[in-house]
């Protein structure tokens, strides 16, 4: 097979648990897997970095001429390793309607007889994802709704049956954090998943439920700590398009208004309705708990210019040598956040690790699958994602409108980022424990002489904010990998310290860019992992399963039981 030439670059730059499928239960051979595994190099990870972070990719916006750029780099490169057109119509595209969101906002709360004037974004976040022109929230009454989580399992209604009709909700970030009975340190495991995250404490979670209730507007009050990341994350690029899968009805089903207040906003309400943020908050933590109304209303207006764009997953294919019907998708967002002509200075988020380093990633694994004597047994497709930093749109696209059944589909493995600081005695499983993934993960890391580690950080709820989470939702084993806490020759903390540095310096800012102190062999190292998983998974006549608990494993057992 032809690798990629520097000049291809520049120019583009310019069981059915254990089912009776009769296959064969193809070997995994060391030997065999050799050449594959050699063949994904730094060098050339970082030349795949290097074009797809490029300024003429513009920060690989959706609906721009980055899409365009980029869909054409990645298809080149797929062509030129021999890959197959994944999509069935013999295209290298699956199309992803969506509608595009321009807006314009202004918001104002009426409390203790005075007009607070909100300055957007400083003061608020909001937007719309209804399709009319103009939308309006007007004298809506403000309620304090706790973490806004209804959760039966856990005996949890933060609603109480309060009718929220046409009000404005105003709710915490993440989960109730419950302390432990017996450690008030600690939190209490047997509540809201103790430290870490449920999918209650995600943002998207919140805007459901509140749209469930009848709710007019959901406002989110934002923490750094139990949001996972500073509020210039949201801001920075508030004024930008916004995108959504094109809707049947308009999205008039949704919340008329979805937003955001910062911790200092939020409090500076509350103090002129009377409320003390630190005093509700910690009621919020009670299971007796019941929505507080503020004794303020609030009104939004939204104007709202919405355009239509087919965009681009990009997808490719190894045909299977014996069970060709059967799938192990690979995915990796390639889109960024395009470009913000209203910043001083550097206007354009390249998205050097998030995401073209996971793509590129892809890239050197779809190689390295080119580069086995046979072909592996079950078929492997490569589905490199659109819209992901907009709400997981292309990967939620393709697991509502699979190419291929999900059924047939046994497992899905994600790349959002690749460790870019040198090799680790570790690699972390985001949401280990989830499924018989990671116990392939464990087998190959062995070889490495590492070990598999759990997420350090299972507040940030990071297992919901990555494109595998769409197919987990339709009950499709995923898996998805961080870079390791424990690097080679570096002090204790040394893994923490850059990840912290990168969330906030970095993260979702023009800053994410390749840095001269970029060492990929750890990256290296982790991406030879991936492909073994892939390819033992391809191999292996049993399908991976959900263990146990685990809320996807329902989905994939009623899925599974008509076949």
């Amino acid at each position: 097979m032809k690798r990629l030439t520097m000049a291809a670059a520049a120019l583009l730059v310019g069981a059915c648990t254990g089912s009776d499928t009769g296959q064969s239960g193809g070997e995994i051979s060391p030997a065999a897997m050799a050449p594959a595994v050699e063949s994904i190099r730094a060098d050339e990870l970082m030349t795949h970095i290097a074009v797809l972070a490029d300024d003429t990719m513009e920060g690989r916006g959706p609906g721009t001429v980055g899409e365009e750029r980029t869909a054409a780099y990645l298809t080149s490169v797929f062509q030129e390793l021999g890959l197959v057109p994944g999509n069935p119509d013999g295209s290298w595209v699956q199309e992803v309607p969506l509608v595009g969101f321009t807006q314009e906002r202004r918001a104002a709360v009426e409390v203790g007889g005075q007009t607070l004037e909100l300055t957007f974004p400083t003061d608020y976040l909001a937007d719309t994802r209804r399709m009319a022109p103009e939308v309006s929230v007007e004298d809506s009454e403000l309620v304090f709704v706790g973490y806004g989580v209804r959760a039966p399992e856990y005996a949890w209604d933060d609603y109480k049956g309060m009718d929220m009709t046409g009000k404005t909700l105003v709710m915490l970030v993440n989960d109730p954090a419950i302390p432990d009975p017996n450690d008030p340190a600690a939190l209490d495991a047997t509540m809201f998943n103790g430290h870490a995250m449920t999918y209650y404490g995600r943002w998207t979670y919140k805007y459901e439920i509140a749209s469930e209730v009848g709710a007019a507007a959901a406002l989110v009050i934002h923490e750094t700590g139990p949001a996972g990341y500073p509020y210039e994350v949201l801001s920075g690029g508030a004024g930008q398009e916004s995108f959504d899968i094109e809707p049947a009805d308009g999205n008039e089903g949704l919340v008329a208004v979805q937003g955001w207040l910062p911790e200092a906003s939020a409090r500076r309400i509350l103090s002129a309705a009377g409320q003390d943020f630190d005093q509700l908050k910690q009621a919020a933590l009670s299971p007796d708990f019941e929505p507080v109304p503020l004794g303020a209303t609030v009104d939004f207006s939204i104007s709202n210019e919405t355009r239509r764009v087919l965009s681009k997953n990009v997808v490719a294919r190894v045909e299977g040598s014996a069970v060709p019907d059967e799938y192990v998708v690979y995915t990796a967002h390639w889109d960024h956040l395009g470009m913000n002509p209203e910043l001083a200075g550097d206007q354009i988020y390249n998205g050097a690790l998030d995401n073209a380093s996971g793509t590129a990633g892809m890239l050197e694994i779809a190689e390295a699958f080119t580069r086995l004597e046979t072909p592996p047994d079950r078929s492997v497709l490569f589905l490199a994602v659109t819209a992901e930093e907009k709400g997981l749109l292309g990967a939620k696209y393709y697991a509502a409108n699979p190419l291929y059944p999900l059924e047939k589909t046994v497992a899905n493995i994600n790349m959002d980022g690749v460790n870019q600081w040198g090799r680790t005695e570790d690699i972390v499983v985001v949401g280990m424990g989830n499924s018989t993934l990671d116990d392939v993960l464990a087998e190959a890391v062995a070889g490495q002489g590492r070990t598999v580690e759990p997420d350090a950080e299972p507040e940030k709820g990071f297992f919901y904010r990555s494109d595998h989470f769409e197919f987990a939702k339709q009950g499709v084993p995923a898996l998805y990998t961080d870079a390791g806490i424990r690097f080679v020759g570096k002090p204790a903390g040394y893994g923490q310290q850059k990840r912290d540095e990168y969330t906030a310096n970095d993260y979702h800012k023009p800053s994410d860019e390749i840095k001269d102190d970029w060492d990929l062999s750890g990256a290296v190292e982790d991406l030879r992992l991936l492909f073994e998983v892939g390819y033992r998974v391809s191999q292996t006549p049993a399908f991976p399963e959900w263990k146990p608990g685990t809320e996807f494993k329902a989905r994939r057992d009623e899925m599974l039981g008509g076949m």
